[in-house]
């Protein structure tokens, strides 16, 4: 029997830790950003680095109806 992959724990922890540095949702925290605005970077291209790879992992996980690997994170807080 094959094991499921587990997520990343530090990749979520930064992503209800990590601000958006810029734009209409500067300083916001990357796992509250709406939806559409994840969507809106799908469409022009995210970001590179750590910010790119963090928006892309938020809008993989609200794309998947993962938001409760997040949430569980935030009850830990």
């Amino acid at each position: 029997m094959q094991e499921l992959p587990q997520p990343d724990s530090e990749m979520l922890k930064e992503l209800i830790r990590y601000k958006m540095p810029f734009g209409k949702y500067k300083d916001w925290i990357i796992a509250d950003l709406p939806v559409s605005y994840l969507e809106w970077f799908q469409t022009q291209g995210f970001p590179a680095g750590k910010l790119g790879m963090l928006l892309s992992t938020m809008y993989e996980i609200r794309l998947n109806g993962l938001e409760f690997l997040v949430q569980g994170l935030r009850k830990l807080k």
